[in-house]
């Protein structure tokens, strides 16, 4: 049975569109009776790191000083058993959410950095904890904007990290236009709804080939990633001054 881990790293917790999303993927896995679990890190104490070095002394080796004062090593321990995890966070100020920079942080105590090692793909770096760090593993990243750089940040952080940490990304979904889709929960215009339709469909989808197949094929991932507006070559024009102009006036009689 394949185990896979969500990490929702959403400060709306359980609230948020990030949550709804992780709750499609869920819905196909479990259609191939695949355990999917989904750790909340906004219910969680998660402490930031010190950047003491205690956990590299021969006294506390790879052993935080935080281990039993909040809820991090009881999360890697789930890292650890899981076999596909799942890091999911909409867009803060253009990059991932605080909750999950702090809890990715906290990796660095798991390893050995004064013993320098070459990567798997031959990166100059240190010895990882592989049963925390090198797990295969999905990015969902959602956001409101429809601007193809709002997510590049997020989408660059985990490619280094796939090539650092020997992790190898098995899929890569992004979902703009939240607010358009009403996060999942709220209802939307007719010309949208059909979309909305086909790309949540497209995550159950995604759900059920990480159960199998162990990655997101890469037709079921441009469903996902389809923009939700229903106009022909919209990804192009969005591009086009006079149309973003446009745009903008739009939105707003859309979002009124």
């Amino acid at each position: 049975m394949t185990k896979i881990l969500a990490i929702n790293a959403s400060y709306r917790g359980d609230q948020g569109y990030t949550r709804f999303l992780l709750d499609r993927l869920y819905e196909g896995a479990s259609q191939e009776e695949a355990e999917f679990e989904v750790v909340t890190l906004a219910k969680h104490k998660i402490r930031r790191c010190l950047a003491c070095d205690q956990c590299h002394t021969p006294e506390h080796f790879l052993q935080c000083l935080y281990k039993d004062r909040d809820d991090v090593w009881a999360i890697f321990s789930r890292l650890a058993q899981a076999d596909i995890i799942v890091y999911a966070t909409p867009v803060y100020v253009f990059g991932i959410s605080g909750l999950l920079k702090v809890f990715i942080d906290r990796m660095y105590g798991t390893g050995d950095v004064n013993d320098l090692q070459l990567t798997a793909s031959g990166r100059f770096f240190h010895h990882i904890n592989h049963q925390v760090c090198s797990k295969p593993f999905v990015t969902l990243i959602c956001c409101d904007n429809l601007e193809a750089e709002m997510p590049r940040n997020i989408m660059a952080y985990f490619h280094t990290f796939s090539h650092f940490m020997d992790a190898p990304q098995v899929g890569e979904l992004v979902r703009n236009g939240g607010k358009l889709a009403g996060y999942g929960r709220k209802p939307v215009r007719p010309a949208i709804a059909n979309r909305l339709k086909q790309v949540h469909e497209a995550y159950v989808q995604a759900g059920r080939e990480l159960a199998v197949d162990g990655h997101i094929h890469s037709s079921t991932q441009r469903r996902a990633n389809r923009e939700i507006v229903p106009l022909p070559l919209f990804s192009i024009l969005k591009r086009l001054p006079p149309f973003r102009r446009v745009m903008v006036i739009k939105a707003k009689e859309m979002l009124a």
